[in-house]
Parts: C-alpha cells; structure tokens; sequence
C-alpha cells in the first residue's frame, strides 16, 4: 500500500528536482498570490471581459515592478513584460510561438502567423514579396469603393444610435475579401453573410478555449459544444476557401493553355492580381504551395485582417466621439484634401492624411488589438534588465502595457493625445515602446496593408458625418474591452452618425 504514496512523491520530488533551475529563476521576479496547484489560474474566471481585466491588472502589477512579473498556470511558468528593452531581446530571441497557439491550428492550420519557425521560416519568404509598398498600393481602389459603401451604409442609419461593429466588419471583409481571393463577398449588402458569422463564432471559440484550462485536453474539448460549433464555422470558412482556390486554379491553367500565355507573372499588371494569384506564382505555381496550404495563409490573412482592421476603426471612432475636438481637427484636414468633392479616395490622399495617421497610431497605442503576444522561451534568455527567462517557460509581451508605461510614454501614458505622434515627439522614445504591429522577424508583415484599409475607412465615413458619442470627461478614455483573440469593444462600438451640413453648398447625398 505504501508504494501508491511513494511513487507519486518520487515522480514529484524527480520532477521538482529537474525543474529546480526554473524555480530559482522565477523566485527572483515579483509575482501575484497564487494557489496550490493551480497557480493564478483561478484569476483566469469568468466571461472575456472578466480575462482581459485581469490580464489588464497583471500588466500594470509588472510597470509597478520594474517591468516584468511572473504567474503560474498549473505547472505552467509565464512571464509578462512590460519593458521595451526587454521585449526587443525576447521578440528577436524567442521565436517559436507558445504552444497556446496550437488551438488555432483546426481553423487556419500552418499558417504563417502562428505556424512553428520551420514553417513559418519558408513561408514568410513567399509572402513577403506579396507584401511590397506598390502591390499594396494597388489594392487603394478596392478600399476606396468599399469604404464608400460603409459610409453610405452608415449614413442609412438616419442619425440613430446604431452597434458600428458590424457594419465595419462587413466593410473589412468585403475589401480583405476582393484583395485576398480576388472575389466580392458582398457582406455589405447581407447582413447574416454565413463566412462573417461564422468567421466570428470560431474566433470566440478560440477566445474560450485558450482560457478555460478544462478546454485544453483535446479529448474533454471533443465532448464539448464548443468543439461541435468549431467544426461547423470550419466547414463554412474552409469550403468557400477551397472553392475560391480551385476556381483559380482552372483559371490560371486556362491561361497557360492560351496560344499568347505569359508564363511568368507579369509584376507590372498589379491591379489583376490578388493575394492569392500571387501566392500561387511566388511558391513555384503547380509545383509550389498545395491547396490546403494555399487555404492556411489565405484563411490567416483574412481572419488577422477583418478583425484587426476593424477593431482600430471601431475604437479610432469612439475616440473621436469622446473628443470632439479632436474629430474637428480630422474633419479640417479632410475638408483640406477633399473639400466638398464626393470623389473616391485615391492613394496620393492617403499621403497628404497626416494627422489622420497621428489620431490612428494613437487609437492602436491605446487599443492595441493583438494585446498580448506569447513566445516559448526555449533556451535560457538574459535580459537588458538583469531579469533571466528559464528554458522551458513562456513569455507574453503585453502589448497593452508596454504602449500605456509612463517610463516611455510619460505621467500621462493613459491620455488621448495623437500629438505624441508628431515628428517631433515620436524620436524620444525607445523603437520598442509602440508594438502594436509586434517587433522583431516576426512581426506583421501585413502592417501597410492595415493602416491603408484603416485610413481608407476613416476618410470616407468622416467626410461625410460626424460621430457621436459620450464625450469624455478628462483625458483617459473608458471604453469596456473585452478579450476575443482579438481586442473587441464590449459594446460594439454604440454611437451615432449625423451627416455633415458644413462641407460645402455643393455637397452632394452620398
């Protein structure tokens, strides 16, 4: 009988004894009180609100102690840092994403946001040619249409208070759509479009499984309803995938089979050719990327896309409606770029946007929408600040601590002020202090693309409207998040729109 003791401490005491070198490193960083067994991953309860408060906590418990804290999850060791300098080491380091990121692999595979360095190493050499300034700038036209049609939609509301999430999810998808896969999805135009409610459904999935430890066993997540919603959203996202691919594949060998066929692409052509044709032409065609790994990096691409993009939107938004000042500095200088034209946006406009561009990095400092981004610390790290990082733990840059630490930002790090954007400013603090695109190799590559979409949609809705809200009383704004893989607003954004009466006498209706 004493064997059914002695066995299991034995295994303890072994498995303590190897780990010894973890615990000694961790007992030096400062932590928050924890429980036996389980660690802090009872502070972990409760609805997406609940997580991204304590996640909120934590990071400000680690700018209160010099910048990095630790927690346990179980057997699990994490650090969470704060500090720029810090993070550029663990970014540029610590490569391989945290095993977390697992969960996501059922729903994009391998692609190159989470995939492991092997994968991620070869892919992001084909992506990255996708991803140069004049193909981007092609796509200006798509944003431009698109962004249009958000205004007008909004404009449809009549002034009512109205949740803007949806009408610019529908506006992110449509434009990642037609760049991406080079098809219209239309979702403007239908409003229960089954890839956008699908597509948010699966993220809150991915949001409950990454936070509820009972969710992490791959048998207990089976027997789950959150398994059997996983798999429906996923047949929807990669059936439409899989078609759309096909349909260019029949396309590109039609093509080659014509008399005149270029067979090489022809980079010149920009304004034809989606990310996905690009794809295709950049991993070696029929012999290069197969069409489940085709499905991967699209997939990726539009969910990282649509939720990011239009996440800032809402929140640059909001901002603006708590701070009618600075939304009447925004409306000058568009009434300066546009006056009372109703023309479409082109990308020599996006230039002349500057303090546009100054209110939107200030949206994402503040409401960063990746807020946390967890690497495997797979080999022992010494950090600037003297701190080690153990092999064998993880490490989460808190993206929004980092961007509201009063050591690079100053005493009044939780103010709106796109002013800390001016030239002038901007060169006084450290590279690392703004990572909302992340930092090191891996980070997104996609960041022009974004700001482009973003910019586009903010020009054409305050053109033609003001946005309403409740104004601010001081200068740190209160808007209620919520963690859902993403950074959302729990409110979806609840403001209204009111047309634009000073533009000009010819302004016309949209």
């Amino acid at each position: 009988m004493i064997w059914w003791v002695l066995i299991p401490l034995l295994w303890f005491l072994t498995f303590r004894y190897r780990r010894r070198r973890m615990y000694e490193l961790a007992s030096r960083v400062p932590g928050v009180s924890e429980l036996p067994l389980i660690g802090a991953a009872h502070k972990f309860m409760g609805n997406t609100e609940d997580i991204m408060s304590t996640l909120k906590e934590l990071s400000y418990f680690a700018i209160e102690n010099g910048g990095l804290m630790k927690a346990w999850l179980g057997p699990i060791l994490y650090f969470l840092s704060v500090d720029p300098a810090d993070l550029e080491v663990v970014m540029r380091t610590c490569m391989e994403k945290d095993d977390l990121h697992r969960f996501t692999r059922p729903v994009i595979g391998f692609g190159a946001i989470f995939a492991p360095v092997s994968i991620w190493r070869p892919r992001r050499k084909i992506l990255q040619p996708a991803f140069k300034p004049k193909i981007v700038e092609s796509f200006v036209p798509v944003f431009a249409e698109q962004s249009m049609k958000l205004a007008r939609k909004l404009g449809e509301a009549g002034g009512r208070k109205i949740k803007l999430r949806p009408y610019i999810s529908s506006y992110t998808l449509d434009s990642t759509g037609e760049t991406t896969l080079g098809v219209k999805i239309d979702s403007q135009d239908d409003s229960v479009s089954p890839f956008l409610v699908e597509l948010g459904r699966v993220t809150r999935v991915l949001a409950e499984r990454i936070f509820r430890l009972w969710l992490h066993p791959e048998w207990l997540f089976r027997c789950s309803p959150q398994y059997r919603q996983q798999r429906t959203s996923c047949e929807v996202l990669h059936g439409f995938t899989d078609h759309v691919i096909m349909k260019k594949r029949e396309e590109l060998k039609a093509e080659q089979k014509s008399p005149n066929a270029n067979r090489t692409i022809d980079l010149s052509d920009y304004d034809s050719k989606s990310f996905l044709e690009l794809l295709i032409h950049f991993s070696g065609s029929e012999g290069g990327y197969s069409d489940e790994e085709l499905r991967e990096e699209i997939l990726t691409l539009i969910i990282g896309s649509t939720d990011s993009t239009a996440s800032t939107i809402g929140y640059a938004l909001d901002l603006l409606a708590k701070y009618p000042h600075v939304q009447d500095k925004v409306h000058a200088e568009l009434d300066e770029v546009f006056g009372d034209s109703d023309r479409l946006l082109q990308k020599e406009d996006l230039m002349r946007l500057k303090y546009l561009d100054c209110v939107i990095k200030e949206t994402l400092r503040l409401f960063p929408p990746a807020p946390f981004l967890i690497r495997k610390v797979e080999e022992e790290v010494t950090l600037p600040s003297g701190n080690v990082l153990p092999a064998g733990s993880g490490i989460a840059a808190s993206v929004w601590g980092t961007q509201r630490n009063p050591k690079y930002w100053g005493p009044d790090a939780a103010a709106f002020d796109p002013d800390r954007f001016l030239p002038e400013r901007a060169a006084l603090r450290h590279p690392c202090a703004f990572m909302a695109f992340s930092t090191g190799p891996r980070n997104c590559i996609g960041y022009q693309y974004a700001l482009m979409s973003i910019k586009s949609a903010l020009s054409s809705v305050l053109r033609f409207h003001c946005v309403r809200g409740r104004v601010e009383g001081g200068n740190k704004p209160h808007i209620r998040v919520k963690i859902d893989v993403m950074m959302k607003a729990v409110n979806g954004h609840e403001l209204t729109l009111e047309k634009r009466m000073n533009r000009g006498a010819q302004q016309q209706d949209l």
